[in-house]
């Protein structure tokens, strides 16, 4: 791959560590297809009152086209990035899969600023996939500092509590509690999901992968291939899960890593097919996706989920998501765009739009933090891309 062009002003930010490579069907090269997106609805109904399905009377469809405008390059010469999340004051913070170190990023004027070393999140062992995956800010960092981070150990995948102390020495600032959550099963090489997102109701939201063991997605007594909804005082499932005695919130999928809410508050996946399909799925409690029975359409009759868009792998392979003007964006490896899939309540008003296609390579990660603006984090040194003299990056966008 030819070096690509950088846009706004640069900031260098290196985050060293070894590159590990591995092979994965979802984050991998697979049987190219000819065939181009498809959205639609869902072929059939799993309940006829299903909640997710509602629209809000009078919400306004967002426009069927759209526009991404690359503002600023805000850090370059990444080590593996994979965790992002804009703190309340602006600054942005990044972690780094392979050494499992983060890094704070200061862009509270909206500008290129200062980066600091945070620390080091414990216990990870980086291969093929795993490593130091989702981060998460808890709904009271602002006055707690609490965050928690998705990690591979030499045994399971964690979820981790931590503690953000910006007035600490650097390299020094991040304090490590007690795993919220241990034994999530973890791959040898792929499929670890690691996903992490708060939802609106306050609940932590964790996305894990199958392994590269199919059948486990379908296991409801294994933590594999689901998104888990957890207590995030306790690590135990709330009251109000499908099944209250269990943190599984949905499961039959291959390898989620991107959850995102519309302003509805309708959850959201994005998930990696295997050599045909990959997905973008309106999540419902208790739902079941269909790996490895179903990839793609064609499951509702046998009662799984269908998803709402899908891809060829070759045009995306998506990791990162966010919502934003009513649309859906997907950050996507394997297919080096970003895809804007416009709503209309849940069904989308237009074909997936993409974007910046071959621009920046490898796209990782997509964060939205304000209206219109995103961020964007390439993925070029993490053992399977092309990396250019700058990689990797994190860039703003201006979207519509």
């Amino acid at each position: 791959m030819s070096a690509r062009p950088v846009a706004g002003a640069l900031l260098a930010l290196a985050l060293t560590a070894p590159l590990l490579a591995g092979c994965s069907s979802g984050e991998e090269p697979s049987s190219d297809s000819t065939e181009g997106s498809s959205a639609g609805p869902s072929e059939g109904e799993s309940a006829p009152e299903r909640e997710a399905e509602e629209r809000t009377p009078g919400a306004s469809p967002a426009p069927a086209e759209g526009d991404v405008e690359v503002v600023a390059t805000l850090a370059e010469n990444l080590s593996a990035p994979w965790g992002l999340a804009q703190l309340p004051d602006g600054s942005v913070l990044l972690g780094s899969r392979d050494s499992g170190a983060l890094a704070l990023l200061d862009t509270s004027d909206g500008e290129p600023g200062t980066v600091s070393e945070v620390g080091e999140v414990p216990g990870v062992s980086a291969n093929g996939e795993g490593g130091l995956l989702g981060l998460a800010l808890a709904p009271d960092f602002d006055t707690s500092g609490r965050l928690y981070a998705y990690a591979t150990t030499a045994s399971d995948n964690r979820i981790i509590p931590l503690e953000l102390d910006p007035s600490a020495p650097e390299g020094e600032r991040l304090t490590a509690g007690d795993p919220l959550l241990a034994d999530i099963p973890k791959g040898e090489v792929i499929h670890n999901g690691g996903g992490l997102a708060f939802g609106p109701d306050g609940m932590l939201y964790a996305t894990t992968g199958d392994t590269a063991d199919a059948q486990l997605a379908q296991d409801p007594d294994s933590l594999a291939g689901k998104i888990l909804r957890i207590d995030p005082t306790t690590g135990a499932p709330p009251a109000d899960n499908p099944d209250p005695d269990s943190l599984v919130y949905s499961l039959g999928h291959r390898n989620v890593q991107g959850l995102a809410w519309d302003a509805e508050d309708r959850l959201w996946a994005a998930e990696f097919g295997d050599d045909t399909w990959d997905e973008l799925n309106l999540i419902e409690p208790g739902g079941n996706y269909g790996w490895p029975e179903h990839e793609g359409e064609g499951g509702a009759e046998d009662g799984f989920v269908d998803p709402v868009a899908v891809w060829p792998p070759a045009e995306a392979s998506p990791s990162g998501l966010a919502y934003s003007g009513g649309a859906l964006w997907l950050a996507t490896l394997r297919g080096e765009r970003l895809w804007r899939v416009p709503l209309d309540g849940t069904e989308p008003v237009a074909e997936p739009e993409p974007f910046l296609e071959g621009d920046h390579g490898r796209l990782r990660n997509v964060v939205a933090v304000g209206e219109g603006e995103l961020l964007l984090l390439t993925n070029e040194t993490d053992g399977r891309g092309s990396p250019a003299d700058t990689d990797d990056r994190l860039l703003r966008l201006r979207v519509s």
